[in-house]
C-alpha cells in the first residue's frame, strides 16, 4: 500500500507577484515625481532676498507723476504790427519796462511815401473845398440881389397897377393902359416865382456838390489817420509792465508784419507749464489738482487751462498755485508733480515692485500662512499710481504678495521660503 505524499502549496504564486509588483511600481513612480517631478517647478529661494507686500483695502487715489516748468503768471509776445527795418532801439532785452515805453522803431518807406501822398491829395481837396463853399456865398449873394431887384419891380408896378386899376374904374384910363399895367403886374409876380423855384433848385444842386466834396474830405482824413496810426506801430511799445527777457532785432534787420520780436514777462507771479502723455489726454480736465515739494514743503497746483494739440506724443497744461507761491521759486525751474487722474475712491491694494516687469500684472507668487512657501496665482489689476495698483481680482485682503523682481525664478509654480 502505498502512502500518499502532502502536496506542498506554493507561497508565490504569479499573480500575487504580479500585484505587489505593480503596487511597488507606483509607489516608486510616486516616489520620484515627488521627488524630481515638483523639484521641477520648485525653487528654494532665501527669504530676505525677497520684498514681501501685505494686500489691502484702503482709499486708492489715481495719480501720474509729471514734469512742469515754472514759467512768469503772463507772458505777453512782441510782435510787429507793420512790417520795416529796424531803425532804432530804445531798450535792451534784460531790462525791466514801464506800460507805453518805447521798445524799439521800425522804418517803412512805403508807408511814409504813401502817408505823404494821401497828405497832398486832402491838402488839395479841402481846398477844393473851401473855394467851392465860398463861389456858394458869392452865388448866394448874386441870388439875393437878382431877387431884391425883381422884388423892387414888382413893388413899383404893384403901386402902378393899383393907380392904374382906380383911373380905369373912374374911367380916366383906356382899357388898353390899364391891361398893359395889369399884364405887367402878373407877369413880375410870375417871373419872381419861378426865380425863387429857379435859385432854391440851383442852390439844392450847388449844397449837394459841397456835401459830396466834405464826404470825399472825411473819407481822406479817415484814410489818412488809418495810414497815421500804422506809422505810428513801426514805434512798437510795451503793452505791460514786466521784464524784457528777449529782444531779437538788430538795426537794419528786416521784420514783416505780424513776426515776433520779444517777449515780455509779468512779474506778478508764476504759473507751470508740464508735458503729459497722449494716453491721459481725455483724462486730465481744468480744475484736477497737483502736489509737489519744494524746500521740504508741500504745495498743491490746479490745471487752469489745457492745450489739447499733441505733439511728440504728448499734450501740455498750464497750472497755478493753489494759496501762497513757494518762497524762492524761479522762472525756468524744473518741478516733480504728482497729478490727480481722479476722485479718491475705495479699492483693495498692492505696493508696487519689480514683478510686474516680468509678469505684466497677470500672476504673483502668494505667500501661505506659515510664510515657508509661495504659488503662483493668477491675478487682474486695474489702475495705477506711483504707489500701488488697484487689484480688481485673484486676492484678498491680508494675504502677502513676494512684489519683489521675479527675474531669476523662471516659470516655476512654487517658491520654497529659507
Amino acid at each position: 500500500m502505498g502512502m500518499d505524499r502532502k502536496i506542498k502549496k506554493k507561497k508565490w504564486p504569479p499573480k500575487k507577484i504580479a500585484t505587489f509588483a505593480a503596487a511597488g511600481l507606483f509607489v516608486i513612480v510616486v516616489i520620484y515625481m515627488l521627488i524630481f517631478g515638483v523639484s521641477k517647478s520648485t525653487l528654494n529661494v532665501k527669504a530676505e532676498r525677497l520684498t514681501i507686500s501685505t494686500v489691502t483695502r484702503g482709499p486708492f487715489q489715481e495719480f501720474i507723476p509729471i514734469m512742469g516748468n515754472v514759467l512768469p503768471i503772463y507772458q505777453f509776445y512782441l510782435s510787429a504790427e507793420e512790417g520795416g527795418t529796424v531803425e532804432e532801439i530804445y531798450i535792451e532785452a534784460g531790462n525791466v519796462v514801464e506800460k507805453g515805453d518805447k521798445i524799439l522803431k521800425l522804418a517803412n518807406t512805403d508807408l511814409l511815401i504813401n502817408s505823404m501822398w494821401r497828405e497832398a491829395e486832402l491838402f488839395q481837396q479841402v481846398n477844393n473845398l473851401r473855394n467851392t463853399r465860398l463861389d456858394m456865398e458869392r452865388y448866394r449873394l448874386q441870388l439875393s440881389q437878382e431877387l431884391a431887384n425883381i422884388d423892387n419891380d414888382l413893388q413899383q408896378q404893384k403901386r402902378t397897377f393899383e393907380r392904374y386899376q382906380k383911373l380905369f374904374d373912374d374911367d380916366l384910363i383906356s382899357e388898353h393902359e390899364y391891361e398893359l399895367a395889369k399884364d405887367q403886374f402878373e407877369y413880375l409876380k410870375k417871373r419872381r416865382k419861378l426865380t425863387v423855384e429857379s435859385q432854391q433848385k440851383d442852390l439844392e444842386f450847388r449844397e449837394s456838390q459841397v456835401e459830396a466834396l466834405e464826404e470825399q474830405v472825411n473819407r481822406m482824413q479817415g484814410n489818412l489817420n488809418v495810414i497815421q496810426g500804422r506809422l505810428e506801430k513801426l514805434t512798437i511799445r510795451a503793452p505791460v509792465s514786466g521784464h524784457l527777457t528777449a529782444l531779437e532785432a538788430e538795426i537794419g534787420q528786416s521784420k514783416s508784419a505780424g513776426q515776433n520780436i520779444g517777449q515780455i514777462d509779468v512779474l506778478d507771479g508764476f504759473r507751470v507749464r508740464a508735458g503729459i502723455d497722449e494716453h491721459y489726454l481725455a483724462r486730465v480736465e481744468v480744475g484736477r489738482s497737483g502736489e509737489f515739494e519744494f524746500a521740504g514743503e508741500k504745495y498743491q497746483l490746479e490745471v487752469t487751462k489745457k492745450y489739447p494739440e499733441v505733439t511728440e506724443g504728448r499734450f501740455e497744461v498750464d497750472m497755478e498755485f493753489v494759496g501762497e507761491e513757494p518762497e524762492g521759486i524761479t522762472r525756468g525751474q524744473t518741478l516733480h508733480i504728482r497729478l490727480e487722474l481722479g476722485d479718491i475712491s475705495e479699492a483693495l491694494l498692492v505696493p508696487k515692485g519689480g514683478f510686474y516687469q516680468t509678469t505684466g500684472g497677470n500672476w504673483v507668487y502668494v505667500v501661505n500662512e506659515s510664510g515657508d512657501t509661495a504659488l503662483k496665482r493668477r491675478i487682474r489689476l486695474g489702475r495705477q499710481n506711483p504707489d500701488v495698483y488697484e487689484v480688481l481680482d485673484g486676492l484678498q485682503p491680508g494675504e502677502k504678495v513676494i512684489t519683489s523682481s521675479y527675474e531669476s525664478f523662471g516659470d516655476m509654480e512654487r517658491l520654497v521660503l529659507k
